[in-house]
């Protein structure tokens, strides 16, 4: 992974460097720079060579910025140069020939990338709902699911965007709440995570709220953790909420809920198969299993789960992430089908590293299953 991350930095950083360098030397030429003197070709080289460094450290507002930057000249100067093969000879003055100025005179490039970053800044700091209705003949009457995941609470989200939004949240007056993990991460204090665990814990609700890993929420990339396991678990348990890892609770009459140990870094090894979570369920009940990751839908389709519910992907938190995902067959964000079951993967309350989004919105979800009457 780390040799991975290495070589897809050096090519970022080497194709980064090499177009910045020709494209700035054209922008200089037309400001009327003599590109032919050294100093000038001095200058060239030192604006080239800083902004593609500070690619290198690729999960950087930085880096993702300077990425922003670079992609709006590239797709500029591929405008400008389809409109002079349409246009041939311009028109001195004509609307093309303006076009083609303002393309080359980076006023549009730089205009575009700075109206995608402060969407992206303001994109972070919104939380929308998202529902989703699902009828099933397994439960009598009706059941309301609130699914909030990917909090990474306390980095980069202002933290009064969630305490604004719990008024609301509330409001839609839950039967069972589901935490699907990833509340907090490396850079969340633990003044931060007991805060987060109290907020929630406060949800009201009907029937309880449930909590599955995330791949961060014990903090296991960095050496410097704010606080232990034992904190973080004393946090959700004296707010209430109810740990599921690899387990399951009947809830009611009609339901079962499973929660699954996460499947850190895409490795399921470490966690115990469906079948074997779910080998004294009652499958005739309608059968939820929250799982931080949206991975193992065949197997629960298999074991008679009827929803699965996941977070994870930030529905690809910067653009084009998540069509890549998506091409690459990963459930990267919205509702599938796998057989009988049902996946609703979110693109969580906030995002990571990055503190914008130009990607998927952010949003907590509501799960509306309406059964008998």
């Amino acid at each position: 992974m780390f040799i991975m991350y290495i070589v897809i930095m050096l090519i970022i950083v080497l194709a980064a460097g090499i177009y910045i360098f020709f494209r700035l030397r054209r922008l200089l030429r037309f400001y009327g720079a003599d590109t032919n003197k050294k100093w000038i070709k001095a200058v060239n080289i030192i604006l080239s060579v800083i902004p593609a460094l500070l690619c290198m450290v690729l999960f950087s507002n930085t880096a993702i910025i300077i990425l922003h930057i670079t992609a709006a000249f590239m797709l500029f100067d591929i405008i400008s140069y389809i409109t002079s093969r349409i246009y041939g000879n311009r028109q001195k003055g004509g609307a093309a020939d303006l076009l083609s100025k303002l393309c080359q005179g980076g006023i549009l490039p730089v205009l575009a990338a700075f109206l995608v970053i402060g969407y992206g800044y303001y994109n972070m700091n919104h939380i929308k709902s998202t529902e989703y209705i699902i009828n099933t003949d397994k439960i009598t009457g009706s059941c309301r699911i609130l699914f909030l995941s990917d909090i990474h609470y306390g980095t980069v989200q202002d933290t009064k965007v969630l305490k604004d939004k719990i008024y609301e949240i509330n409001s839609r007056k839950p039967d069972i709440v589901i935490l699907g993990g990833d509340i907090t991460d490396e850079g969340t204090s633990k003044e931060e995570m007991q805060e987060v665990f109290k907020m929630l814990g406060g949800i009201e609700n009907q029937q309880g709220i449930y909590y599955v890993y995330g791949n961060h929420d014990r903090q296991p990339y960095t050496s410097k953790r704010t606080y232990t396991d034992e904190e973080l678990v004393q946090a959700i348990l004296q707010n209430g909420i109810i740990i599921l890892e690899d387990s399951y609770i009947e809830i009611g009459q009609d339901l079962i809920l499973a929660g699954r140990a996460d499947a850190t870094m895409g490795r399921t090894s470490d966690r115990l198969p469906p079948g074997e979570i779910l080998k004294e369920a009652d499958k005739d009940k309608y059968i939820i299993v929250a799982d931080h990751q949206p991975v193992e839908a065949a197997e629960n389709n298999k074991n008679n789960v009827m929803l699965e519910l996941s977070g994870h992907t930030h529905g690809g938190q910067i653009w084009p992430a998540g069509l890549v995902s998506e091409t690459a067959g990963v459930l990267n964000y919205g509702e599938y089908n796998e057989g009988n079951c049902k996946v609703i993967v979110s693109s969580g309350v906030a995002g990571w590293t990055y503190s914008m989004r130009t990607g998927k919105h952010c949003e907590y979800v509501v799960v509306d299953i309406k059964g008998k009457r």
